[in-house]
Order: structure tokens, then sequence, then C-alpha cells
């Protein structure tokens, strides 16, 4: 692959492609394109008997909407360049699925790997420090959440660190998302981007049109997958395709890839690495040469759950699958997207198809500023009404449901159910508002065209509503 290749020039050619179908002013157009805020730290830490100077970002992509939202990822990869162009990619998945935040990112260039717990917490807590005096971060200025190397963990670290330096703030929970349930964060949150490319990508699978142009039947079930990845967004987009009748007949990870035409049990192939420390040599599979050649293998759908730019120029042509589903951000370079465009391959984007995670993000930024939890109010309420109604109409009919009937019929909603719910919705509602756009204009391509069409839109309507252009 071309090593002069810039992840956020690859974004503003697929934005510049999409505002060819809008009718917004050149420089509004510039305006959502740019990065608003760019921080580029260096800070040193005592590393044992050493004082290592440490790199960090966090980019703004845009201030439309406040806060900003956006993940930090630790990985010796992380650059300015790939930050500027997560921070984009967020502004326009929030508009896409009416998250009412302004994208960012951050990222710090570390291998976590080579840290001890104790280092690692002293990082984040100085790289917290840098965002606190610089106002980048804060529950209605710039609120991150994990990725690439970071979880629960880090996200408590944050929010330690900003409540330290903010006593007695109110809304101080709101700082940062992806917390631990102990410490304001949302149940649901875990899986929340595996489960919305689930959702995403069954919903194109029910879109009658989009399927005859592929030909392939409507529906999930029977539908062959292929996953790269097995971190936490493949795992669970795996687990949930299987559980609605799907067969995953692939899995890469880095050590290698493997594949069975019957399907793979997902639960039992994790177990198996767990065991041997490799997905390789699974019982019933067969293994493949190199990690990449799953990419190519036969299947139905595609799902890219890694890192950026896996499929490329170099080895689009050869990809069998109909449908790709961008799990992971940029996993297709510009000239990929082309390809596939040209051979009649569906690419499900990346500007929304992850946006799980920001949307239950959204949900627990909402819980930590209301201080109740989904579903404590109503829960109790519904349980007893539904309890009620139930009994009207047994006695009515005369007949009695069963135990496990009646347990199903009663309950009432849990903090999962309502973000599920509320996931799934955010899904199916963006979904097919980018199918329409689509349809309406059938000038537009690729659904990824499509798709930033929809987030420019929203975001420039949102610039105009402003009234910040004298």
């Amino acid at each position: 692959m071309n090593p002069e290749y810039s992840f956020f020039d690859a974004v503003c050619k697929s934005f510049d492609k999409a505002a060819a179908f809008t009718n917004f002013d050149e420089g509004i157009l510039e305006q959502i394109k740019q990065c608003n805020s760019v921080l580029r730290l260096h800070f040193p830490v005592k590393i044992g008997d050493k004082i290592e100077v440490i790199k960090a970002y966090r980019v703004q992509h845009s201030h439309h909407k406040l806060p900003c939202k956006g993940g930090i990822r630790f990985s010796e990869m992380v650059n300015l360049d790939e930050v500027m162009a997560l921070s984009a990619l967020m502004t326009y998945k929030c508009a896409i699925v009416n998250v009412p935040f302004g994208g960012a990112k951050g990222g710090i260039s570390i291998n976590p790997k080579k840290y001890s717990t104790y280092d690692l917490e002293r990082i984040t807590r100085r790289y917290t420090s840098e965002l606190i005096k610089k106002k980048f971060i804060g529950p209605g200025e710039d609120v991150p959440a994990p990725d690439y190397g970071t979880g629960e963990r880090e996200m408590s670290w944050i929010l330690d660190t900003y409540m330290a330096m903010h006593p007695g703030e109110v809304e101080a929970l709101g700082c940062v998302t992806g917390k631990p349930i102990t410490q304001g964060g949302v149940h649901g949150r875990k899986e929340a981007t595996g489960l919305g490319v689930f959702f995403g990508i069954r919903e194109v699978c029910n879109n009658v049109d989009v399927m005859n142009r592929l030909g392939l039947q409507v529906g999930i079930k029977g539908k062959k997958i292929i996953v790269q990845g097995l971190g936490n967004v493949g795992y669970h987009s795996a687990k949930f395709f299987q559980e609605h009748g799907a067969l995953v007949v692939g899995l890469a990870e880095f050590e290698g890839s493997i594949y069975n035409q019957n399907g793979l049990d997902i639960d039992s192939v994790v177990a198996h690495r767990k065991a041997t420390g490799s997905i390789l040599d699974f019982p019933g599979a067969t293994n493949f040469a190199k990690n990449t050649d799953a990419l190519e293998a036969a299947c139905d759908i595609l799902i890219p759950a890694a890192l950026e730019n896996v499929i490329n120029v170099d080895n689009a042509d050869k990809v069998q699958a109909k449908i790709i589903g961008e799990a992971a951000n940029g996993p297709l370079t510009p000239e990929a997207d082309e390809i596939f465009n040209n051979k009649g391959i569906l690419v499900v984007p990346d500007i929304y198809l992850n946006a799980g995670g920001v949307t239950v993000s959204y949900f627990e930024w909402l819980k930590n500023l209301s201080h109740v939890s989904y579903g404590r109010l109503e829960k109790r309420f519904m349980e007893n009404q539904n309890s009620n109604i139930l009994s009207q109409i047994e006695v009515m009919t005369g007949n009695k449901v069963t135990e496990q009937q009646r347990k199903l019929l009663v309950h009432g909603p849990d903090e999962i159910d309502l973000v599920r719910s509320g996931l799934e919705e955010t899904m199916i509602k963006a979904t097919n508002e980018i199918l329409d756009c689509w349809k309406l204009n059938p000038t537009i391509k690729d659904m990824r065209t499509a798709a930033f069409v929809v987030a420019i839109n929203k975001v420039g309507t949102s610039y105009l509503e402003l009234g910040i252009f004298p």
C-alpha cells in the first residue's frame, strides 16, 4: 500500500464526493470538513528510573454541537493524521444517528503492553490533566470514551482525575463515557458497537430492493459471515449474527485465520484461543496460510472489525463477499471502494454502521446528567400494570398462562432492555434514512456517499441555524 496514504485525506475525498450532491455554500462545506481544534501534546512521565516524554493528541473536529465526543486509543500507531480522520468520522457518524455531539478523537502514542498497570495509570492521569488545562474535556465541552487499547479501567482513571480537579461539580460523571457500572456506566455499553453492526446489517438485508440487486435472499438467516478481528466489536458482531441464524464461516486474528463452510461456534473458538493462545487448529476448521486470506474467502457478508486500511488496492479485487460491513473505522481505502463499486459489491460504511458505541455512550451521558438509572422509575409500575392486565384477561377467557409465559408477559424493562431498544431504533432509522437518500438520488453510486450526504445535510443545516455566518 502507498506509504504516503493519508487517512484524513481519504475521509475528505469521500466528503467531497458527497458534497456535490448537496446545495451548501462552499464556505460552509469547507467549515464542516476541517478540524476546528487540534491539540498536540508532549508531556514527561517517570517510568521506573527514567523519564519518558509521551506524545499524545486530542482533536475536536466540529463545534456545531457540544459537547464533542470521541474515543481515546492507546497505540504505537497513533498519529495526528489518524486522530484527525477519526474525529471527522465521529462528526458525521453522530449526525447520521441523530446523536447531538460534535466529533472528536484522542490518542496516546504508546504500546500499552509495554507498561505496568501503575505506569499506564500515571500516563492516563497526566494526559487527563493536560486535557483539563486546555479545556479539552468536560461534560459540556468534550467527552472521551474507550477505543483501541483502552477500556473501563482507563475511563475510571480519567473520571477520578477530572473529579479531583473539579470538586463539587454536579455533572462531573458526564465528563467521560464507557465507565464501569459502579462509576456511572450504563448496561449494554460493552457490546453496543457489535450489536449496532448487527442491527444495521440486518436492516440492509431486510430491504427487498437491495437484496434483489445483490441476488441474495431477504433476511439474515442462513447468510455466510466472515469476521476479521475477535476483539470486543468483532466478537459481539459474530455472536449476534450467530444467535439470529447466520453462519459464521470464517474468523481472522493477527495470529492467523480459520474457515469452515458449515459454521464456527464463536464461544468455542474463543475458548480454544484461551487454551492454546491461537484460533488456529480449531477442530473442524481449515487454517489459512495468512490471516488476511480470510478476507478473500467465499461468503455473503464480510465484517472487517479490526484496524483501518486492511482492504486496499492490493487485495480488494480478490474479495468474494457481496456485502462488506465496516465494523472498524476506515477498513477500506478509497481505491478499494472504487473496485467494489465497479464489481457491484455493497459496502455498508463505517460512518454509521459502527455508531452503536457512540449511541449508547450518548445514553450513558444522559444517565449521568439526569442522575437516574434507566428503568428505575417505570420498571415496577409496568410490571404491576402488565400483571393486572394479564390477570383480567385470564379471568375473562378462563385460560391460565404458564409461569414462564407470565414472567415474559409481565416483565418490566431493565436498563439494558431500554438501552438495546434505543440502539435498535437508532440503527433502523439511520439505515433507512441512508437508503432513502440513495434511492432518491439515482446518480449516487454507493451507500457511503449517500451516508455522507445525509451527514453533510444535517451538519450544514445546524451551522445555518446557528447563524454564525454574517
